[in-house]
């Protein structure tokens, strides 16, 4: 398995491909199969993967299967000032990492996947100079809970997500990325 960054554009479809069989798994029990289809339709299809792929303030990981090549999971950072309140309130220090999104195909838990490319993702808040790294984690995931408090991340405040038509209630994450000299 390997995890490197990418703009290529020509990874845009396979990346989307991998977001749709990932983002429901993380979703809560109550949501509608129609409300997680917009969702993805909207915002985790192709195109909208090319022009994650071509902005400046984000940054996207593969995790690739050394044997196939195929992308078996992504990380989508976002190195920009939120536009979230709630999220303003719960982490005052500036400049901010986001972790958009970080999801890995089903036969790829409980492996290294999902470390390597948060290890990756606290590698790049360092070197963005970031002075913390946050996420959202909808309050009923506590699988995904239990990942990011072993990546040392804390729960900080909570906010509101829009899946469909519906309003999720997360858990607002974050940690100081390591310091430069632990990323050697």
């Amino acid at each position: 398995m390997l995890v490197n960054s990418t703009d290529d554009p020509t990874d845009a479809d396979e990346l989307a491909e991998v977001a749709a069989a990932t983002f429901p798994l993380a979703c809560p029990p109550d949501l509608s199969a129609d409300d997680v289809a917009h969702f993805i339709a909207t915002t985790l299809s192709g195109e909208h993967f090319r022009r994650y792929l071509s902005e400046p303030d984000h940054h996207v990981l593969k995790a690739t299967d050394s044997a196939s090549g195929a992308i078996v999971g992504y990380a989508l950072l976002i190195d920009s000032e939120p536009d979230d309140t709630d999220v303003l309130a719960a982490i005052p220090e500036r400049p901010l990492t986001m972790v958009s999104k970080l999801y890995v195909l089903p036969g790829f838990h409980g492996g290294a996947v999902s470390a390597a490319l948060m290890s990756a993702a606290l590698a790049h808040a360092t070197e963005q100079g970031s002075a913390r790294i946050w996420l959202g984690v909808n309050e009923q995931n506590r699988r995904a809970q239990r990942f990011y408090e072993k990546m040392g991340f804390t729960i900080v405040g909570r906010k509101s997500f829009v899946v469909g038509g519906k309003r999720c209630s997360d858990y607002v994450l974050a940690r100081t990325p390591p310091p430069t000299s632990d990323l050697h």
